[in-house]
């Protein structure tokens, strides 16, 4: 509560100083606080050296120190729009939108709305209002238009062709299924050829569609080869499902392929007009689709695409798609007008169907069997989509067959607004060679994924940079970090045992780099490493706690501070995991929105795992909603350990690059500055943020 009311205590603190330095400057056109001046008062160079010592706290993730540095510094330079910028950053990155949004305001009132930093202050503020969503998704009543084509051949040299499917991956690449060059290839959002599947040694012969199983492996149907080939992750050849025929298990031109909820594959037998079933083992289960009272039978079977329980066909000649039960039964008609030529179908996350149909995208609400026109390629030669998919960056990636390239199709919001870049933090410990931290969303803040280093350019004032090296970008990751925060409420002390055996699942799922206690004064566990006893026992002894730390006062919300801050200096993919009972969560000085923009804003995921019996409290359930976590019980049949570890499979827009400055330092008194600025196809965005030198 201290903390919100000097907050808003310095939000009618900056409205009056504002007016003040707009009046100094005009009365006296006194140069900004690191302008070059023979004329530098005492306040000045205060206000300097608390500065200087805010951006070092902001670097090492010190948001509360460097809150009360630019504080500080505010109060003797009023209305210096550099430090109002840095302070918004630090209270933004703190949870504090509404003060953050107001000290930016005045910044950028400071330096001139029509200015290029009032601007670009401006569109930071219009971006970060906009609601975030954490998967992408096709939002309603937003047009896709084409941004671009990931090219099949260039001054004569063909890299695939006749592309007929495409399955998107997690890190921005995706799969394309080339028909007419008998192959797969993976393509980054740059459009260029990451890896080249062709098969066994006798090769993929006419490869058609592709699609992933629950185990990651990649399943890839063959039209001529009538077969479905098993695949790796990483598009190794395994073996077949399948050999040519018209029996039990046998395929006559096999096409698009799918998955359902339990992990079953069904594959479009198009010569056989009929949809064959496998288990996740490659056994054959059964074949529908024929001729039954009721139903007429497949005339040409195409797209496919499974989901709570039902299965969705695409008939391309009867320009219907059709749906089934998992047993093969017919249950009605999704669509029966307004369809062309049906082909691809894939779920979307949010339950809709993506359809391509002739040259159209489509989506397709399958609760109410709504459709509605995404874009459409209009060149006249794209006359036969055969696949669609939505990568990780929220484009649309369309297999167009007849001009033999994949055609990327983005929003037409996303391409007016551009890309979402923020420097989060520079490291210039070994000056002059500099790191930087840079994070690349879209104006929905969704993590933009798979970019490289010649999607940077980094500059230092009107001069660019040496040296400039891209470093692995944290998408790639493979490692997590978690913060365990556990609940010391009256109603955890009798399930001590449980919150024991919680942490020893938490353990086997990522690496703890926290164990906190959310007692009347929370407080980091330390396991007495001198009793001997093994680590394992020693989380337990953390887990099980004090008794005497167990108080009706427990406070969750600063708690939760306290655990999410120790997961800010490590991995990118990081969670707070909550242990406890699952009832109403306590707040003392931090309210629950503030609690959800400080793990939002610094991407952030909470989980919670509820032992007892309790009911969960709306206030977990937002915390969860609000970060894309999950709220588990403790004692579900399929335990809680492969949940948390699919957090490494969560998109990253955060990536490291590294250069070396030419500035002169001053003996590390200098401001230096530094721009980024961000390229992908048609899409572009910058930010600008200084950062000092270590001192001399």
């Amino acid at each position: 509560m201290k903390y919100r009311i000097k907050a808003a205590f310095f939000m009618l603190f900056i409205f009056l100083s504002v007016f003040v330095y707009e009046s100094l400057a005009q009365a006296q056109q006194e140069p900004g606080i690191f302008s070059p001046s023979d004329l530098v008062d005492l306040d000045t160079v205060s206000a300097r050296e608390e500065f200087r010592i805010g951006v070092h706290a902001y670097n090492r993730y010190a948001y509360n120190e460097a809150i009360r540095s630019f504080e500080i510094a505010l109060s003797l330079r009023p209305g210096e729009p550099l430090i109002l910028d840095w302070l918004g950053r630090a209270y933004y990155r703190s949870g504090l939108e509404n003060a953050a949004f107001l000290v930016w305001q005045a910044a950028a009132a400071g330096y001139g709305f029509n200015t290029g930093q009032g601007l670009l202050i401006s569109s930071r503020m219009e971006t970060l209002r906009n609601r975030r969503v954490l998967r992408p998704v096709a939002e309603d009543d937003v047009r896709y238009v084409e941004s671009g084509r990931y090219p099949s051949s260039s001054n004569g040299t063909v890299y695939y062709r006749h592309p007929t499917s495409i399955l998107s991956n997690n890190d921005g690449s995706a799969w394309v299924v080339a028909y007419g060059s008998n192959e797969i290839v993976r393509i980054d959002p740059n459009g260029i050829i990451r890896a080249r599947q062709r098969g066994p040694i006798t090769g993929f012969d006419r490869p058609y569609d592709i699609a992933r199983g629950h185990s990651g492996n990649l399943f890839l149907s063959e039209h001529r080869g009538n077969r479905v080939s098993v695949l790796s992750p990483d598009g190794d050849w395994q073996f077949y499902i399948g050999s040519r025929g018209r029996g039990s298990g046998q395929f006559v031109g096999p096409q698009n392929i799918t998955f359902d909820d339990e992990g079953y594959l069904y594959v479009v037998d198009y010569g056989n007009r009929r949809i064959s079933k496998f288990d996740p083992d490659g056994t054959f289960i059964l074949s529908f689709g024929m001729r039954t009272p009721g139903f007429q039978g497949f005339i040409s079977p195409t797209g496919i695409a499974a989901s709570n329980g039902m299965i969705y066909v695409a008939d391309n000649i009867q320009r219907h798609i059709l749906i089934f039960d998992r047993n093969g039964s017919y249950l009605g008609i999704l669509i029966d007008e307004g369809l062309s030529s049906p082909e691809g179908l894939r779920f979307l996350s949010d339950g809709r169907l993506l359809t391509v149909d002739s040259n159209r995208i489509l989506l397709i609400d399958p609760d109410t069997a709504i459709m509605r026109e995404l874009g459409v390629l209009r060149n006249p030669r794209s006359v036969r989509l055969t696949g669609a998919d939505m990568d990780s960056n929220g484009n649309v990636l369309v297999a167009d067959f007849n001009t033999e390239e994949v055609a990327v199709m983005t929003r037409i919001d996303d391409m007016a607004a551009g890309l979402f870049v923020e420097i989060i933090r520079t490291n210039s410990d070994n000056f002059p060679r500099v790191s930087v931290e840079v994070k690349v969303t879209d104006r929905l803040r969704r993590p933009i994924v798979g970019l490289d280093g010649r999607n940077f350019l980094l500059s230092e004032g009107d001069y660019g940079v040496s040296e400039q090296n891209f470093l692995t970008p944290s998408s790639r990751s493979v490692n997590t970090d978690l913060s365990v925060l556990i609940e010391r409420s009256p109603d955890t002390l009798p399930l001590r045992d449980d919150l024991a055996l919680a942490l020893s699942n938490i353990n086997e799922a990522g690496r703890i780099v926290s164990i906190v206690s959310a007692s009347e004064r929370p407080s980091r566990e330390s396991p007495d490493s001198a009793s001997g006893n093994t680590p394992a026992a020693r989380l337990m002894t953390a887990a099980r706690g004090n008794a005497a730390s167990y108080s009706g006062r427990w406070s969750f919300d600063q708690g939760l501070r306290l655990a999410a801050t120790d997961l800010l200096p490590g991995e990118k993919k990081r969670a707070v995991v909550f242990v406890g009972s699952g009832g109403p969560l306590s707040f003392e000085q931090y309210s629950l929105s503030e609690l959800a923009a400080y793990l939002s804003n610094n991407d952030i995921v909470f989980y919670a795992i509820i032992a007892g019996s309790g009911a969960v409290s709306a206030d977990i359930l937002y915390l969860t909603g609000e970060t894309g976590g999950q709220v588990l019980s403790l004692y579900r049949n399929e335990g809680i350990i492969k949940e948390i570890q699919r957090l490494v499979e969560n998109p990253s827009g955060y990536y490291a690059l590294s250069f070396r400055s030419n500035m002169d330092t001053d003996f590390g008194r200098a401001y230096l500055p530094l721009e980024v600025e961000v390229y992908l196809m048609e899409r572009s965005g910058r930010d600008s943020k200084g950062y000092f030198p270590p001192a001399e």
